[in-house]
């Protein structure tokens, strides 16, 4: 049953063929019982082909179908045909045209299905004045009642069809904008590893040079000052190569690990281990903490974090000899006030981080998407009698 199924569904037009054929055979025993000449005959079996043509070709072209159909039934009437098995083409056809997208063809299809029954039975029926008024209207929405069905089925199965087509079309539609955004949360997630890649490289790589710098200075006359001093280049290399390898892995397979963490997430525990680090590799750091300190979200903790990690690495690169820093968080009930200033060369600041002597352009540029990713406000510049300032604002609840 499965493959004649199978079958059925994959050769449309060959099964309609085949209840043509049939539709055929019955009628032909019809033509034989006419009663009359050759005439008569001739004609019923002109009829009978081209209703069984409608039957095999119905799907093929059903518009055109319809109008041989309505042709032939004309025709009946005009020709003295009576009815015969055949016309249960007339049904099929109905249906048809009912279940396809013409709407003309469905109309026309439903004009036919009123109107076709009882132009037969005052044609082939007995006369009006011979029958009550109501055995009339009886037999009239006996005979109309299966072509307007027919009409009605197709209509719905039309209907139907047009609903799953919505569907479809819909679930396909939603079915790109997923993979839209996931390629859109992908290339985004990848942008922050990136920012956190410069942030770890620059912080990182800038106190191994400064104490790499520093040990080559006193090699010879303070051996303990430059075996610390290796120390310090030993331990900082060893962490930035861990949390490269943990960026890296990430971009490299595009998963999240286990343990569910993309890349480190330092937060304000760190922020003192950072300055210790800064103060370790020779820069004065004076650290404030105003207000009362409190949990933060994840992204805020993460974002003053990176900001304070890049303002000293910049102090460190750009603010020339003898430069100091001062660090102050500031908390308040709506917000959390950053500010990281130092008093170094100052607007030398500008020129490095805006792309200009080492055409980079990624430290204040990836402060300010930082900051605007959490909704805050950040504003960076020379200070006033020298130096550089950076100064944040992170609200402490999302923005609605």
């Amino acid at each position: 049953m499965q493959r004649l199924y199978d079958f059925f569904r994959r050769h449309p037009t060959g099964v309609d063929s085949f209840w043509a054929f049939l539709l055929f055979g019955f009628n032909c025993l019809w033509v034989v019982s006419l009663p009359g000449g050759a005439v008569e005959q001739s004609l019923g079996a002109l009829f009978t082909v081209g209703l069984c043509t409608v039957i095999a070709l119905r799907r093929k072209w059903p518009e055109w179908m319809l109008l041989l159909a309505a042709a032939l039934g004309v025709g009946q009437l005009i020709a003295n045909v009576p009815s015969n098995p055949g016309d249960f083409a007339m049904l099929v056809i109905i249906y048809t045209a009912a279940s396809g997208t013409t709407r003309w063809a469905s109309r026309l299809a439903l004009i036919g299905a009123l109107i076709g029954p009882t132009l037969s039975l005052m044609r082939f029926g007995d006369a009006p004045d011979s029958r009550p008024l109501w055995e009339g209207v009886f037999l009239t929405v006996l005979l109309t009642g299966p072509f307007v069905l027919a009409w009605v089925l197709g209509d719905s199965v039309r209907t139907r069809r047009a609903y799953w087509a919505q569907l479809e079309e819909k679930a396909t539609r939603l079915e790109k904008e997923r993979e839209a955004q996931a390629r859109i949360a992908v290339a985004a997630e990848r942008a922050r590893i990136a920012r956190e890649l410069h942030d770890v490289v620059a912080h990182n790589v800038s106190v191994m040079v400064v104490q790499a710098d520093g040990a080559a200075y006193v090699l010879d006359s303070a051996p303990e000052q430059t075996r610390q001093a290796l120390e310090t280049i030993s331990g900082t290399g060893r962490q930035a190569l861990a949390e490269m390898r943990r960026l890296l892995g990430v971009l490299r397979t595009g998963e999240q690990p286990e343990s569910g963490e993309y890349v480190p997430q330092p937060g304000m525990e760190q922020l003192a281990d950072l300055v210790d680090q800064v103060r370790g590799a020779g820069l004065p750091v004076d650290f404030r903490v105003e207000g009362e300190p409190r949990p933060l979200p994840s992204s805020v903790e993460l974002t003053a974090y990176r900001i304070v990690q890049e303002a000293l690495t910049n102090t460190r690169k750009h603010g020339g000899p003898d430069v100091g820093a001062t660090v102050r968080l500031t908390y308040k009930d709506a917000d959390l006030g950053l500010l990281v200033e130092d008093d170094g060369r100052g607007a030398q600041h500008e020129l490095y981080e805006e792309g200009g002597a080492d055409g980079l352009g990624h430290g204040l540029i990836g402060m300010r998407e930082r900051v605007g990713m959490v909704g805050g406000r950040l504003e960076a510049g020379p200070r006033e009698g020298g130096g550089f300032r950076i100064s944040a604002v992170l609200p402490l609840k999302p923005e609605r």
